[in-house]
């Protein structure tokens, strides 16, 4: 099946901790054209994978509409979720959701055998899929048997297994090396332009980005820029990642900086400077793990 088109708009996330609201996503926008092949990028703790989460309903939004194709996702029942994530949309992440126990074969064919695919069409299709990914030699493999690289594309198959129209791609290169990161990208490439399935891929590294047809960088929960690869690379060039974080890092210091001044200024109330500070000590412990990932001392 081909790729959907897919619209959100005014995209609203809110995570709740005991008295504390975090707001993930803050009234979001965004189109992708069908057949479409985008990467997301941005840093840990600003809304990417919680936005791939949504739309492949896995989970719910406070407020907005997501839309694919015809079907408005937000609007879903819980039993329609099911039955829409099994049908339009295939799911890889970047810790595989392999099932160890199963061989390269019995994983792709899993989600068949639960949409009811009669055997002999489902035998058919994971020789088909072992064909695209190149591990027809590789079927009878359990996972603990395969390398990072090939684990990854038996997850990539297993996401096409039911012919989803939209592929949600989670960090797929994340645990891999380099040599194998590009690997996986030049299939996800590959399938977009013989399939023509749409596909949204969340990543951290620009190289893999850049195979993409549209760069969007998420940052507090909005989408603050849509850049072309090319445009990537001069920014890259510009401003690396690992400054942007250190940027960022420092701009949330003078924001409670700024909170505990309006607070002792009655400016604000205390649940408001509590809420507040609490969302932006999230943010920023994430971008600091996110440094010390990368063997780089947070400012």
């Amino acid at each position: 099946m081909n790729g959907l088109n897919i619209k959100v708009r005014d995209l609203v996330k809110i995570h709740n901790t005991g008295k504390i609201e975090v707001q993930a996503l803050r009234g979001l926008n965004l189109d992708i054209s069908s057949g479409e092949l985008v990467s997301i990028i941005g840093p840990s703790g600003s809304g990417k994978s919680t936005l791939l989460n949504i739309i492949g309903g896995l989970d719910k939004a406070t407020a907005g509409t997501v839309t694919v194709g015809e079907k408005t996702v937000t609007a879903l029942s819980v039993r329609q979720l099911v039955d829409y994530r099994r049908k339009m949309v295939g799911h890889i992440f970047q810790n595989l959701n392999l099932i160890p126990t199963l061989t390269a074969q019995e994983n792709i064919e899993f989600s068949m055998v639960a949409s009811g695919v009669k055997r002999d069409k489902r035998k058919q299709r994971v020789q088909e899929l072992l064909n695209i990914v190149g591990l027809k030699d590789r079927a009878g493999h359990k996972p603990e048997e395969l390398s990072g690289g090939e684990q990854q594309r038996i997850a990539i198959a297993s996401a096409l297994a039911n012919d989803a129209p939209v592929l949600l791609a989670d960090e797929p290169t994340g645990e891999l090396d380099t040599a194998n990161a590009r690997i996986i990208a030049e299939y996800l490439v590959k399938i977009n332009q013989e399939f023509g399935k749409t596909i949204i891929m969340v990543t951290h590294d620009p190289s893999v980005a850049r195979v993409s047809s549209r760069i969007l960088r998420i940052e507090d929960g909005i989408i603050k820029t849509a850049l072309t690869p090319s445009e990537a690379i001069g920014q890259e060039k510009a401003v690396s990642y690992v400054d942007q974080i250190k940027a960022r890092i420092m701009e949330i210091n003078a924001q409670m900086l700024q909170l505990d001044s309006d607070i002792r200024t009655e400016k604000i109330n205390g649940d408001e400077y509590v809420q507040k500070r609490s969302s932006l000590k999230q943010i920023r412990d994430s971008l600091k793990e996110e440094c010390s990932r990368m063997g780089v001392i947070p400012p």
